[in-house]
């Protein structure tokens, strides 16, 4: 990458930010609300796996990790959001738009690993459960989490290195709210078409590599399943999967509509609504579809907010 003292002090001007003040002043209310809701209903659910006997177990071990990379994930966009909101001047520095584009893509990425991950656990729970115990020790459990968080942040920081190694137009304008893939590309005056394939090919590695594991994971859980005879037990291993399924199928039907197509298909707008579901819409709705759905959650949360009523009392 050529960093020459023009580039890095190059800066990048955001233009999807509302100009009415009134406007602003609704969006960053609101941004900030649901950034109030996404923080504390992930360090519940951290909070609470840690602090409950009861839930350390691998699945509530991989559902508070992926809480915590959530926190990460939107920490690195939303309180960006939330001053560009208030302020006059809504520019970041090539260098600062490369640094956030590593961490917003490397932990995105690793959310996708880690709902990977957290397939295999049901398909080793359900297709091997007296070998579970062997299988999911803690040791596995920690390499998969680092392993997943490692390989999202290096696919992250390759591609970022790359985007950045291209020669951008003299317009300095990304139609967005912050450095996203698809806005930042549409400013390359380059061959787009080889450029676009190499992302794309990054694209692939974080986004479809992952759900062909988890689709693979699903194929031998529903194989299994099907053979069992009692009703009642088909209900219950199927009703352990339905959380992490619609995680999974938020998450990836917004990450493969912005991220496994052409740039030539890029339109602003449509992608400004898309990237606020996935950045801000799927981290506030995980907390709530794996705590609605999931009674021992419930309760944990529950007992946690609790004691800490007792506490503030006493």
């Amino acid at each position: 990458m050529t960093w020459e003292n023009s580039s890095v002090l190059m800066e990048f001007v955001f233009l999807a930010y509302p100009s009415c003040p009134e406007l602003r002043i609704l969006s960053f209310l609101g941004v900030s609300l649901v950034y109030a809701f996404i923080t504390t209903g992930n360090i519940l659910i951290v909070v609470s796996i840690r602090t409950e006997a009861r839930l350390h177990m691998p699945m509530y071990y991989f559902l508070g990790s992926l809480s915590g990379v959530e926190i990460c994930y939107t920490a690195v966009v939303v309180p960006h959001i939330l001053a560009n909101t208030l302020q006059s001047e809504k520019t970041t520095t090539l260098l600062g738009c490369a640094t956030q584009m590593v961490f917003f893509i490397g932990f995105g990425s690793a959310d996708c690993f880690l709902l990977a991950v957290m397939a295999y656990d049901r398909y080793v729970a359900i297709c091997h459960p007296l070998r579970y115990p062997l299988i999911m020790t803690l040791t596995l459990c920690v390499r998969l989490v680092v392993a997943s968080v490692v390989i999202g942040l290096f696919l992250s920081l390759q591609l970022v290195a790359f985007i950045f190694s291209l020669p951008f137009c003299r317009v300095r304008g990304i139609e967005h709210f912050f450095c996203d893939v698809p806005p930042v590309m549409h400013l390359v005056c380059a061959n787009s078409h080889i450029h676009e394939q190499s992302v794309l090919l990054a694209a692939v590695l974080a986004i479809a590599v992952p759900f062909f594991l988890i689709a693979t994971s699903y194929a031998f859980i529903v194989a299994a399943v099907l053979k069992i005879h009692s009703a009642a037990s088909r209900h219950r291993a199927f009703s352990t999967c339905s959380s992490h399924l619609t995680v999974v199928l938020l998450q990836y039907g917004c990450c493969a509509f912005m991220y496994l197509r052409p740039n030539s298909s890029y339109y602003p707008k449509q992608d400004q609504f898309i990237s606020l579901v996935y950045t801000m819409g799927t981290p506030l709705l995980n907390p709530l579809i794996y705590t609605l759905r999931n009674s021992e959650m419930k309760g944990a949360i529950g007992r946690v907010l609790t004691r800490h009523y007792h506490s503030q009392k006493s």
